[in-house]
């Protein structure tokens, strides 16, 4: 039987994070016009924190004293993973599709490669620099939608910027993962992790308010928010960090590359996007990327 221990359980946990998150990527995007952005990002991780605190409570206040000398880095990680790589991904989607969005997941290995380089310790090699430049033309091909004019005349979609600022976020938010002690409770951790995050949300919540930008109640807002706020955010959340404390970061960034296919296939049946010729040459270029460079990474 396999246990909660085994490396099969940890890919399947790095498997299924991908999924939940392709989901609120499309969903996102879907409702966009509906449901304002810091609103989504707000309750959904209300939600979640309500879902949490029964069992994360407990165990995150019996290990203070293992994750308090650490208050820094969780300060840190909170404010990047909850709240800000979500709220500049539901601030991208309300201008670029969910395809474009999902596509860009894929440079987040590679960036895991260069910060890890320049400040957490990882030997960055020939190889892995060729590797970036590879990738990085596939990220240019998608932001540019395949017109290198665009580039010239720094015509980018304001929403791919965003979305990638919010890759950024995350890769950054993966590597500090592995500073945290081994042996804390993933869901205490977590909890903690969450409540840090909403309280920087809420203060962009309220100027949304502010700004005159509401969101209506009614039986497609209400089920987005159980959505994203049940499977993307704890669900997807355990898993993720359960597969880096496993696996490593390098080695659990590559399943990141799972978030286009699940991205690209639940946007064609649900919102009827199109992969055109550029999707495919992006994401072509950026997987080369990542093969060259991972394959020789150091978790």
């Amino acid at each position: 039987m396999t246990t909660r221990s085994s490396p099969s359980f940890a890919y399947l946990s790095l498997t299924l994070a991908p999924l939940f998150w392709a989901g609120n990527f499309v969903l996102a995007r879907a409702m966009h016009a509906s449901v304002a952005p810091m609103t989504l990002s707000f309750v959904r991780w209300s939600i979640a924190l309500l879902l949490l605190l029964p069992f994360g409570l407990r165990p995150a206040w019996n290990q203070r004293a293992l994750w308090l000398p650490h208050w820094r880095r969780i300060l840190l990680l909170g404010l990047l993973g909850v709240c800000g790589f979500n709220s500049l991904v539901y601030l991208g989607l309300q201008s670029t599709t969910a395809t474009n969005a999902v596509l860009m997941n894929s440079f987040i290995p590679i960036l895991i490669v260069i910060f890890g380089a320049l400040g957490f310790g990882l030997r960055l090699t020939l190889r892995q620099a060729g590797a970036i430049a590879v990738s990085f033309l596939g990220v240019l091909a998608i932001v540019a939608h395949g017109e290198p004019a665009r580039l010239l005349e720094l015509d980018i979609n304001h929403g791919d910027a965003i979305v990638f600022c919010a890759m950024v976020v995350w890769a950054l938010y993966t590597l500090l993962l592995r500073g945290l002690p081994a042996g804390l409770d993933r869901i205490g951790i977590l909890t903690v992790l969450v409540a840090v995050g909403l309280t920087g949300i809420a203060p962009l919540f309220a100027a949304e308010l502010a700004s005159g930008r509401t969101t209506p109640l009614n039986a497609a807002t209400l089920a987005t928010f159980l959505y994203v706020g049940t499977l993307p955010s704890v669900a997807a959340y355990y898993c993720y960090n359960y597969g880096v404390a496993q696996v490593g970061a390098a080695r659990a960034g590559t399943f990141i590359h799972l978030m286009p296919a699940f991205g690209a296939l639940l946007s064609l049946l649900f919102l009827g996007e199109t992969i055109r010729v550029y999707h495919v040459a992006g994401i072509a270029a950026i997987l080369a990327g990542v093969l060259l460079s991972t394959r020789f990474a150091k978790s």
